[in-house]
């Protein structure tokens, strides 16, 4: 499906890196499990940085989703979204509630790039608004 929207490509980007990074947050720990059990603890020390990188990627698809949006619901759903989930990333060790708000904030950012493609694509084709 080709975007009819400057933004498109944003949403995918989101989609995705929110989607690899709930992979990642659930794979961490079992690898985490795992290298506990063999004494090797330098297999998982380099998989923290990729936060940062999964909280880059997805400010960066929020941002060029919602630049030239017109729907504020819009905006301030990924923008919330964006804000939980790097809040969430930044202090995970802190608390295991914030491992919780991750994925809580990880699917809020794709269920609102989904949105936006349907407010963007879908609808104009429908004759819909939704927002």
């Amino acid at each position: 499906m080709k975007a009819s929207h400057a933004h498109g490509k944003a949403d995918y980007i989101g989609i995705l890196g929110s989607v690899l990074c709930i992979i990642h947050c659930l794979l961490v720990p079992a690898l985490a499990f795992g290298t506990t059990l063999s004494q090797d603890h330098h297999v998982h020390s380099g998989l923290i940085s990729l936060d940062y990188l999964f909280i880059l990627i997805n400010g960066v698809a929020v941002y060029y989703a919602t630049r030239e949006h017109k729907s504020l619901p819009v905006r301030i759903l990924l923008w919330g979204a964006l804000l939980i989930f790097s809040v969430s990333l930044i202090f995970e060790n802190r608390h295991v509630a914030f491992t919780w708000l991750g994925y809580v904030g990880s699917g809020l950012l794709i269920i609102g790039h989904l949105i936006n493609l349907y407010i963007c694509q879908i609808a104009p084709r429908l004759k819909f608004k939704l927002f």
